[in-house]
């Protein structure tokens, strides 16, 4: 799998994180909450929630969501939050409705981003870029960078690079370290054969972004191509040394069993 092909989309759980600070967690057995505690229910379950799915806990997590808009149908982040976890099991129908009456009870431009995402991933693209647009346009999110770089990755997807890459820069004039355009506009330069500009889009990644076995790859590949054999063979020890079970290694491997 290609560094374009791998990247995740680019998602916020939104204000239902800022709740998991104060969490009231009621014992097993305990008594119900009261009608008129509902709404503080709705927010300590959407806030459970939320650390469910940071966990991976997906069962754990949809109990506490759909518990969450029962307690209170008009929380639009349990049902942004419950989108989100119905999307991850699959479930594209339901998230689809989560996501609409989240923003039907509230304009939130994450949600507008992340809606784009889940939109893009089961091929609304175009429905998806305006999502994106209106997310990046609005004033009061903190991250608009996010916006365009999902853009971007639906662009590319759709097939059309230029504007992928446009996306890409624009996330970059936004935020020059952010490293989810670094990373796609450093595999598109080196798809170009312009090896130096890879080079420097992957360096400024590295100094933004975690190292992957796509990136390491990448690496590879470019200081192959600008004839440094010692600079690739350090990328290649690093990828075989972090990743010894990525497919990365496994096609290095195959094209030189002793790197």
């Amino acid at each position: 799998m290609t560094l374009s092909q791998n990247r995740h989309w680019i998602l916020t759980l939104c204000a239902a994180s800022l709740a998991a600070a104060c969490v009231t967690v009621r014992p097993p057995g305990g008594l119900e909450p009261s009608k008129a505690n509902l709404p503080e229910a709705a927010r300590d379950n959407t806030a459970l929630g939320v650390g469910y799915l940071r966990q991976g806990r997906l069962d754990l997590a949809l109990e506490k969501l759909r518990r969450a808009v029962q307690e209170d149908p008009s929380y639009a982040p349990a049902h942004s939050t419950l989108a989100i976890a119905y999307a991850q099991r699959g479930d594209q129908q339901l998230a689809e409705t989560e996501y609409r009456r989240a923003l039907d009870l509230g304009d939130d431009p994450a949600v507008r981003n992340n809606f784009g995402a889940f939109l893009c991933s089961i091929g609304k693209s175009e429905e998806a870029d305006r999502y994106f647009m209106q997310a990046a346009h609005n004033r009061d999110y903190p991250t608009p960078e996010a916006a365009w770089a999902n853009a971007g990755v639906c662009a590319r997807k759709a097939g059309d690079q230029a504007r992928a890459d446009a996306d890409f820069r624009e996330a970059l004039r936004l935020n020059a370290n952010f490293a989810d355009a670094l990373e796609p506009l450093a595999a598109q330069a080196y798809a170009d054969h312009d090896y130096l500009q890879a080079e420097s889009y992957l360096q400024r990644y590295e100094r933004a972004g975690p190292q992957t076995a796509q990136t390491l790859a990448l690496g590879a590949s470019i200081q192959h191509a600008l004839g440094r054999a010692d600079a690739a063979r350090d990328y290649e020890l690093k990828l075989i040394r972090n990743f010894p079970d990525s497919d990365e290694t496994a096609h290095l491997l195959q094209r030189n069993p002793a790197p």
